[in-house]
């Protein structure tokens, strides 16, 4: 219990650092796995890249047109925009009161909604299809309309939220898209179809690879990866540091402590040692056989034993004796200094 505060701390640092590890070596494997990856235009090609691949799949790059299987969605804000997959967020912009009694703005997501399509890359007459496209690792979609609506508070609304801490600012509706007929590049797993004949699916690569579907290049793809790589090195050093500092507290707490006991215990010894060599000089050596310990036969006896209340023992022996009576085995519970004359 004496430790409960700092261990509590450091699990909790363990606890971040190690997601911050995982997550730092995962975006260094992804900068390394998109670097070496090979990108593809979608074509006759692609049959004969997974000709000579074990279980017909391959981690590729393909870039193409976004075409629907079917009917396209078509956006709530401007009719004339199609895509595949839609993305809707409603944030909440409120002001509210930090513990130090300052006001700040913040930011608080109440809504995001999905809606998403079967869709392939085309060109010409070749086509892939994608599979499960919100699994992305990186999801590049386009802004069709970001609209904020401010609160306009009244007298009552300003009291309530000097009380509660937080002042309403307004909502903020952002649509998102992945238009029709954009010109894309996905990164996965390249496979041939298990339902249909001379059809290719990209998808969710089995090994950790990432799942990329963007309409940057590789190179800056790359380098957004690589800069989430370096958030995750600089959370890394500051957990590892505040672990090393914690640590040290604690190890610095624990090795005094052992000091403080270490210095207690000699000095308990050495009082004890001083009270017997003391107790043995004012001892009187000529004692008659009823005097003498049950334990020792050379000491006086100088100690009862409750409830049986025998003084059968020295102080010296009484230090080993915790259990029964040595007269009557009965269950000793308090142990108090004795003087027969």
């Amino acid at each position: 219990m004496d430790y409960l505060g700092e261990v509590f701390a450091l699990g909790m640092d363990a606890v971040i650092f190690a997601v911050c590890l995982r997550q730092y070596v995962y975006y260094k494997n992804a900068v390394k796995a998109i670097k070496d990856v090979e990108i593809h235009e979608v074509g006759p090609n692609l049959d004969t890249l997974l000709a000579n691949e074990p279980g017909n799949k391959r981690y590729v790059g393909v870039r193409g047109v976004v075409r629907p299987l079917g009917e396209p969605l078509k956006s709530i804000n401007k009719s004339d925009v199609t895509g595949v997959i839609q993305k809707l967020t409603i944030q909440e912009h409120v002001v509210a009161r930090t513990s130090a009694g300052f006001w700040s703005d913040e930011q608080r997501i109440i809504q995001t909604i999905y809606n998403v399509v079967p869709f392939v890359l085309q060109k010409d007459w070749y086509s892939v299809e994608v599979i499960d496209p919100l699994s992305a690792d990186v999801l590049n979609l386009d802004v069709i309309s970001d609209h904020f609506e401010p609160t306009v508070p009244t007298l009552v609304d300003h009291i309530w939220g000097f009380f509660t801490g937080i002042r309403q600012r307004g909502l903020q509706s952002t649509e998102k898209m992945l238009r029709e007929d954009s010109v894309i590049t996905v990164v996965g797993e390249l496979s041939s179809s298990e339902t249909k004949s001379n059809f290719l699916t990209l998808q969710l690569p089995l090994n950790g690879s990432p799942f990329c579907i963007t309409s940057m290049s590789v190179t800056a793809l790359i380098r957004k990866l690589d800069n989430r790589t370096k958030v995750y090195r600089i959370l890394c050093l500051m957990c590892g540091t505040v672990g090393l500092l914690f640590g040290g507290i604690v190890a610095r707490r624990y090795w005094k402590n052992k000091q403080e006991q270490r210095l207690a215990e000699e000095l308990r010894q050495s009082l004890e040692a001083s009270r017997q060599e003391r107790r043995q000089r004012v001892r009187d050596s000529d004692l008659r056989e009823d005097q003498i310990c049950v334990v020792c036969k050379t000491n006086a006896r100088e100690i009862i034993l409750l409830p049986c209340g025998h003084v059968c023992i020295c102080e010296d022996c009484s230090a080993s004796i915790n259990n029964n009576c040595p007269i009557c085995r009965t269950q000793i519970t308090q142990k108090a200094a004795a003087y027969i004359v």
